[in-house]
């Protein structure tokens, strides 16, 4: 008797896969879930929302948002492209279709736009570059004396960030207290 039978009542022959397989991280499921979610509404290519800067350029790009792509009933060819422009950038980017239109093109790799269509709507804020982090002090001589003796690079180099940074401060740190 090959046969064994689950706790469900269902029989396993042992051919099956065991239920789960292996675990798998965010990283790996998130092009799936995007991608679905993305042609949902009417992107083919997830890359054209995220790369879209390097795409129009940094210029065009920072009043303008991809919406949708439409094609027509039963091709991939010529489309239409929707933007969302940032108010009176709208005629700006009307003289500009042209260019746009060649970019996305030679984004697709083929004419997969032929029209684009504005309509007037706030684009999503580019993400800004983090401020410098303020003049640290160096450090005092006996512990930079203390960490000569590590021998890995990258620890040491931790550390003496760490150090930088405790003494920057100004005391204890002060949690749940009111400064007035």
């Amino acid at each position: 008797m090959s046969e064994r039978r689950s706790s469900g009542g269902k029989e396993n022959t042992g051919d099956e896969r065991p239920r789960g397989g292996r675990a798998r991280t965010v990283s790996e499921m998130l092009p799936d879930i995007g991608r679905a979610a993305y042609r949902r509404f009417g992107f083919v290519q997830s890359a054209v929302v995220s790369r879209w800067s390097e795409i129009v350029g940094e210029r065009y790009a920072g009043v303008s948002t991809p919406e949708s792509i439409r094609f027509p009933h039963g091709t991939r060819a010529d489309g239409v492209l929707t933007l969302s422009v940032v108010g009176a950038h709208a005629p700006m980017m009307q003289h500009v279709a042209p260019e746009i239109i060649e970019r996305v093109n030679r984004f697709f790799g083929y004419s997969a736009v032929a029209k684009l269509a504005f309509k007037q709507g706030a684009t999503a804020k580019p993400s800004t570059k983090r401020a410098a982090p303020r003049a640290l002090k160096p450090l005092s001589v006996e512990l930079g004396d203390s960490l000569r003796a590590i021998a890995d690079p990258e620890l040491k180099a931790v550390l003496e960030s760490l150090a930088q940074g405790v003494a920057a401060t100004r005391g204890a740190p002060m949690v749940g207290v009111d400064k007035k």
